[in-house]
């Protein structure tokens, strides 16, 4: 471990003691970052039953535009992101903002699913031309105690099928 240290603080230009202490500084950063259980953790300590409470109470809110019923469900440090656009809100008036302006002008319908160990949500917007709900959104819950402290929509219909989503829902 030395050598490696060694070999980084030539890198840098600098000397050994600056490396391992840049190294002990990002270390406790991270250990203060990190949440206190995992979220495969939080899910189970959750349950099944509850979860699947939550998540019906997530998509029956946002399919009925009740923003009171979202932040209800959020954390009071909750987020909402949409990769790869570069906005992103926090907090409950930043995210009911958004969901006023944007999502709730559209009509939806939603389907739970799991997301690489995490709980998600297919998001499926009215099409009038297609007479049908065409998947849209993927939306990856974070949970956090019994709340959403997190919501990452990623915006592409490509991610259905791989998650044995449909593409489509009737009227």
């Amino acid at each position: 471990m030395r050598l490696f240290f060694a070999e980084v603080a030539g890198v840098l230009e600098t000397i050994t003691a600056a490396v391992n202490s840049a190294l002990q500084r990002a270390r406790k950063h991270v250990d203060e970052k990190l949440p206190e259980q995992s979220q495969q953790q939080t899910l189970r300590t959750l349950g099944d039953v509850r979860l699947r409470a939550l998540v019906e109470r997530y998509t029956t809110a946002l399919e009925c535009g009740d923003t009171d019923a979202i932040v209800a469900l959020l954390t009071a440090d909750a987020s909402w992101s949409m990769p790869p656009l570069p906005s992103w809100y926090r907090g409950h008036e930043a995210i009911t903002d958004f969901l006023v302006r944007m999502p709730f002008q559209v009509r939806w319908r939603h389907l739970p699913v799991r997301a690489n160990g995490q709980q998600a949500v297919g998001c499926y917007a009215w099409d009038e031309q297609a007479g049908a709900y065409l998947g849209r959104i993927l939306d990856v819950l974070t949970i956090r105690g019994d709340r959403i402290a997190a919501v990452t929509a990623f915006i592409d219909a490509e991610l259905f099928p791989r998650f044995g989503l449909p593409g489509t829902l009737p009227a």
